[in-house]
């Protein structure tokens, strides 16, 4: 048990320099966290933002409650009559908002009880009214909360137990405080309890800024639920959706002129942002092959279903024998007409084996690189604007004569960082210098490696992907 307050032995007060310089380092603090709260940017839905300005409510609170503290060390404990000057403490309006801590003794032997000015103003009461005896002091707490009271007080006075604990008020005005109470006996010289004598505290602005920090936490942890269960969705629609095959792919297998293909889907930096990016090569039934890598805009669910919808489209359409450019055209038809709407870029070639012809179009996507005899070159693009963009769009149609060991890559724009420093040029420029590299490659899937060395560990804000095709004779 604590060692009781007596009578009779004197308060010794702190120096006061000491405490003075507490004051001032608290008050310096406090503003610093106060310029870190006005300068948090809250938005409705930004749950981290409530969060971080809930925290700073919080911290503003405690360094307030410090320093009407360390105002009170430094003036010692006051007469009951006197009225002690605390500094403004909480952002409400009205008398109590200036002066959260109050102090009383309730005299046993003589019933007398002494209020300071700031307990009349906690309890919304006027000195006028008096102070109110020891056992009236439950009427004003909620009746939850009355028998703790009675169990405290009762431990206090018979066995001497300190009181440490919280309870709620209903003032005269019909607001509801949270007040924390401080209280032990103190004994006369013969070891028995002479009064009361408590020190409470108006802790309701307090515990509302633990609540909003514990509520925004709360908030906060669902929606990273609720955001790893998407990417998890995300992702695994995703794997279902992209082309199973891993390595090299060759086809057709009975013809001249077999492509040797290979890809690989780079994430973001962070490999939480999971995107519309696809790509995909497919043998169709008139001997052809289709080659094709586009990006829907958005992250998430939203945008791999939609990427999901777009790719089966196009293999559909793609297998049933139309050309590039009106099937690019039936796509921007088709993002229109979606639930979700969203804009799309893509760049889609049919490559005849026999001729060695290849024929494309594009929706405002970077066109597709021709790498011979090590130097290389972007394609010039038909007309195309982005898919979603404009009703009714039509899609030009071009065609590129291929050789014996030519390289084609295709490839989203995330591929290169998107900055100051980077553009998409910059990106086509990068990879239009692998060419040498890629004249000396004996695959499709080297090249691929080639790409990644490269790329692979840009801090990409977006995720990407890569399609590389390699002519055989």
């Amino acid at each position: 048990m604590p060692s009781h307050l007596f009578a009779d032995r004197p308060a010794q007060p702190p120096e006061p320099g000491s405490v003075d310089a507490l004051i001032s380092q608290t008050r310096r603090l406090r503003g610093e966290v106060d310029a870190v709260r006005r300068d948090t940017v809250v938005d409705d839905d930004d749950a981290q933002g409530r969060w971080q300005r809930a925290l700073c409510d919080l911290a503003v609170h405690h360094l307030d409650d410090l320093r009407a503290h360390l105002g009170q060390l430094k003036e010692g404990l006051p007469p009951a009559a006197e009225t002690v000057e605390l500094p403004p403490a909480a952002p409400e309006s009205g008398p109590e908002a200036q002066t959260r801590v109050g102090s009383a003794e309730w005299n046993l032997l003589t019933d007398e009880v002494s209020w300071s000015d700031e307990l009349f103003q906690i309890f919304g009461r006027s000195p006028e009214a008096g102070a109110l005896p020891l056992d009236e002091l439950g009427s004003t707490l909620f009746s939850e909360d009355q028998p703790l009271l009675t169990a405290w007080v009762t431990a206090c006075l018979v066995d001497g137990k300190p009181i440490d604990g919280e309870f709620r008020i209903v003032r005269a005005d019909g607001r509801v405080r949270t007040l924390h109470m401080r209280a032990e006996p103190v004994l006369d010289s013969d070891g028995c309890t002479a009064s009361m004598w408590a020190v409470l505290r108006d802790v309701s602005e307090l515990r509302r800024s633990q609540r909003a920090v514990r509520e925004s936490r709360d908030s906060l942890q669902r929606r990273r639920e609720i955001a790893q269960t998407e990417h998890r969705l995300a992702v695994e629609l995703q794997e279902a959706v992209l082309p199973p095959w891993r390595g090299s792919l060759r086809f057709p297998h009975s013809s001249t002129g077999t492509l040797d293909v290979a890809a690989h889907y780079l994430p973001s930096a962070t490999s939480a942002l999971i995107g519309g990016d696809w790509y995909d090569a497919l043998e169709l039934a008139d001997g052809r092959s289709l080659l094709t890598v586009g990006d829907l805009t958005g992250h998430g669910v939203t945008a791999t279903s939609g990427m999901a919808m777009m790719l089966g489209a196009l293999r559909g359409m793609a297998m049933a024998g139309i050309e590039p450019g009106p099937l690019m055209g039936w796509l921007n038809q088709l993002l229109e007409t979606s639930v979700q709407p969203a804009l799309g870029s893509a760049v889609c070639c049919r490559y005849d084996p026999a001729r060695r012809v290849l024929s494309w179009a594009q929706a405002g996507h970077p066109a597709p690189l021709l790498f011979r005899r090590g130097s290389g070159r972007s394609l010039a693009p038909p007309e195309g604007v982005l898919l979603g963009a404009t009703s009714g769009a039509s899609y030009g149609q071009a065609e590129e004569c291929l050789e014996v060991g030519d390289v084609l890559v295709l490839h989203t724009d995330g591929l290169t960082p998107r900055s100051i420093e980077f553009s998409r040029a910059d990106g086509t420029e990068r990879l239009l210098e692998l060419a040498p590299r890629f004249s000396a490659a004996r695959s499709a899937q080297d090249c691929v490696r080639m790409v990644i060395e490269e790329f692979g560990e840009s801090e990409r804000e977006d995720d990407a992907c890569v399609l590389v095709a390699r002519v055989g004779s």
